[in-house]
């Protein structure tokens, strides 16, 4: 069981007991908790009682619980509370902006147990008399229970990657002289997907029974054909069906290949990754001759956007810094949280201050390798920026994003962004649209007009790859380079395994077609300071 998990247990412990009405200081507890705990980098599954002790903010009675849940598999009080709650009820706790409280009035005073009674309720306006409520509560309710049911049974490709890593090693150890390989979205990295596809090339239907019956009722799928064609179906299925169209008219499909490069020099092109091969780059790319610089993560030089614990990430500065340059990066953005994110300990002035003299000592220490003074800087609800420009211009550079007040209609979100995006001071506008894959769409925004007004102002884009977010969208990627704008491909990490988080980024940075040169943390350092210097020049 990795932290994530643990954590999900606790936060799910804390939401039962407040919808239960029990203790608010032992809810607070254990909520506290599973904030703590995900963010920690130590394998909690691998520590001893008196080792979880020893972290801070990890009390007594907390380590006992992780302990033996990581033993057991068992929270045994978490275990209590879902017992006399109606499954049903616990699926509402996903719902964002009604909170235990008010789930428990839902289920006590309107008897809804679940998600698709709360739906009849909502359509025949049965909580706009409710104390607490009203109608747009309810609207918004409505909205969030269709945005669900759209998303029913779909995964973020994140979430499956593990799953697929480890059945595909099994396949390759159990077989060893049979084709296989993954296909379809997964191997084509959509960021959405509703299963795993695998494609195996064999003659024997003894192994075909056994790999069916083995990974029964996984969201995996598999597909079956016999050697001779693998390489054919496997450009097939992990094509858009235009693009393998086209292709099947340049080659010989009865014919045996020992790879797909075989297929596409046949038809003489040069090979498509499966992440573009989506028929709408890969022919523009392919007459330019550009696969050659599409983004790779050894490209990336840089950590641009991550969190310490002066804000809400869970290490120091130093041993972030630290873990950075011992992955092989020449730079570190640090960019924590502005003032007024009080939900995740923004930084107040003197602590910026605090914050910019320890970096000029960390320099020393840890040179060739770099931290540049960053910020992570909410855009208020007027589109202002959340320092004056005294301290506005401390930071070698800016981040600028939208953290509160999400919900708007175009044309505030358009009119707060681009406020933000004149700001002189903002280098980097962050997460655009504020989605999150999967729990909460954007907020409406006009993307061409957007790309537009960072190209006027110099002002280069965030390609954040924290895997619920993947915002900018990659499909707006090829936008972003035909106007100039570099992209700045950004893990938003909170702990030291977050960093991790870049690769997400990159593979969404492939879909869209992103060359190395468009690319801002593809810039060495050296480079990345001379692009601050010009561009605080101008």
């Amino acid at each position: 069981m990795n932290n994530k998990e643990i954590a999900q247990h606790f936060s799910l412990l804390a939401d039962l007991m407040e919808l239960h009405g029990e203790n608010p200081f032992k809810i607070k507890s254990y909520a506290f908790a599973a904030r703590h705990l995900k963010n920690i980098d130590k394998p909690l599954s691998s520590l001893s009682v008196e080792e979880l002790e020893a972290i801070d903010g990890v009390g007594k009675a907390i380590a006992s619980k992780v302990y033996h849940l990581c033993k057991t598999g068992k929270l045994d009080l978490l275990q209590n509370y879902v017992e006399i709650t109606p499954s049903g009820v616990i699926e509402l706790l996903q719902l964002k902006g009604i909170g235990p409280k008010k789930i428990a009035q839902l289920w006590k005073e309107l008897e809804i147990e679940s998600i698709g009674e709360l739906e009849y309720a909502c359509k025949e306006n049965r909580l706009v008399e409710l104390k607490g409520f009203g109608k747009k509560t309810q609207d918004n309710i409505l909205m969030q229970l269709q945005f669900i049911q759209q998303h029913l049974n779909k995964f973020l490709w994140a979430s499956l990657e593990q799953m697929a890593n480890e059945i595909s090693e099994e396949l390759q150890q159990a077989y060893p002289n049979e084709l296989i390989s993954t296909c379809g979205d997964f191997r084509r990295r959509e960021i959405i997907i509703e299963q795993i596809d695998f494609l195996v090339g064999t003659n024997d239907t003894v192994i075909k029974e056994a790999i069916e019956a083995k990974y029964k009722g996984n969201p995996v799928v598999f597909h079956f054909c016999t050697p001779d064609v693998f390489y054919t179906q496997l450009l097939q299925l992990s094509s858009h069906q235009e693009h393998y169209a086209f292709l099947s008219f340049k080659i010989d499909m009865d014919k045996k290949y020992a790879s797909e490069d075989q297929l596409y020099k046949e038809a003489g092109y040069a090979f498509v990754p499966p992440e573009l091969r989506d028929n709408r780059l890969e022919w523009k790319m392919l007459e330019s001759n550009t696969f050659a610089s599409l983004l790779q993560l050894s490209d990336i030089k840089g950590v641009v956007h991550a969190h310490s614990n002066y804000s809400d990430g869970a290490t120091s500065l130093k041993e972030l810094a630290v873990y950075c340059r011992d992955q092989g990066y020449e730079y570190l953005v640090i960019s924590d949280h502005s003032k007024s994110a009080f939900y995740a300990n923004g930084l107040s002035v003197q602590r910026v201050l605090e914050q910019q003299e320890e970096i000029d000592l960390l320099n020393k220490q840890l040179a060739p390798f770099k931290i540049f003074k960053s910020i992570e800087c909410d855009i208020l609800n007027d589109g202002s920026l959340d320092y004056d420009d005294a301290i506005l211009k401390t930071f070698d550079l800016v981040i600028a994003s939208v953290h509160a007040q999400l919900k708007m209609n175009e044309e505030k979100a358009m009119n707060r962004l681009l406020k933000a995006i004149e700001n002189p001071y903002t280098t980097i506008l962050g997460h655009l649209t504020g989605r999150l894959l999967l729990s909460r769409p954007g907020y409406p925004v006009n993307h061409q007009k957007i790309i537009d007004a960072c190209a006027a102002n110099k002002v280069s884009i965030e390609l954040n790859a924290n895997p619920r977010r993947l915002d900018l969208d990659y499909t707006w990627l090829d936008y972003c380079q035909q106007k100039g704008v570099l992209v700045s491909v950004n893990p938003d990490a909170h702990s030291l395994t977050g960093v991790q988080d870049i690769r997400y980024g990159v593979s969404a940075a492939r879909k869209g077609g992103l060359l190395k040169e468009n690319t801002l943390n593809a810039l060495t350092k050296y480079n990345f300071e001379q692009f601050i210097k010009i561009r605080s020049s101008q």
